[in-house]
């Protein structure tokens, strides 16, 4: 009854259920194979920015979540930091597609509606992974960039409602306070209940006392 009332962590909605941990999955598998196959493997420092970029956006996903049960200011700075690393994942893929004369695909180009739609509607790995080793630079920039803009929005969505929670409800210390502060309220409104039924007890017992005397029975 009382962790029911007086929820001092708050119960996060596992990572791996959320739609952008999911699709950041996908980013660093997409980024981690798209370095591989298009940038040169030594000599280049992109690759190890890339990845890691792309990892880190995943990775303090889950950290931020995880510690987001006892900390809602570790929690947003987290998911700060995974789309601070998203955006900086997202330079980089422009920047692979202009500085090689490619095409950045917005809403005039004719693929962008179809590519938008397929990264909206699907989430899991296995959903992109056969395209891997079909799509051409273009193709796979293009699907990273619009990958990383929409776990960005999922995020800042997200941010948002998690800064509202903050300001009604405070961080664990203020949750804890109010855990304690509900606690106490709760046993000296039961310790005041009992303190007004002790007179209507002791009322009844000596009613009984007197009925048992009328008929002779000494108590």
């Amino acid at each position: 009854m009382l962790e029911k009332q007086y929820q001092v962590l708050k119960r996060q909605k596992p990572w791996r259920d959320a739609y952008y941990y999911q699709k950041s999955e996908v980013i660093y598998q997409l980024t981690y194979a798209f370095c591989h196959r298009f940038l040169p493997a030594h000599g280049d420092r992109t690759v190890d920015q890339m990845i890691q970029a792309a990892r880190s956006g995943k990775q303090n996903i889950v950290e931020g979540t995880e510690d987001g049960e006892t900390s809602t200011e570790m929690h947003l700075k987290l998911l700060g930091v995974a789309r601070s690393s998203l955006q900086e994942l997202r330079q980089d893929y422009r920047d692979y597609l202009i500085s090689r004369q490619l095409t950045i695909w917005t809403a005039r180009h004719p693929r962008y509606a179809a590519m938008r739609d397929f990264c909206k509607n699907h989430n899991q790995l296995e959903d992109y992974q056969p395209f891997f080793e079909k799509w051409d630079a273009e193709t796979m920039a293009n699907t990273g960039l619009t990958l990383c803009h929409q776990v960005d929005t999922m995020l800042n969505r997200h941010l948002r409602t998690l800064e509202q929670e903050f300001v009604e409800q405070g961080g664990i210390k203020e949750r804890m306070h109010a855990a304690r502060t509900g606690y106490r309220q709760q046993q000296d409104a039961e310790l005041q209940q009992l303190r007004l039924l002790v007179p209507q007890l002791q009322a009844e017992i000596a009613s009984l006392k007197k009925k048992l005397q009328d008929h002779g029975i000494n108590y």
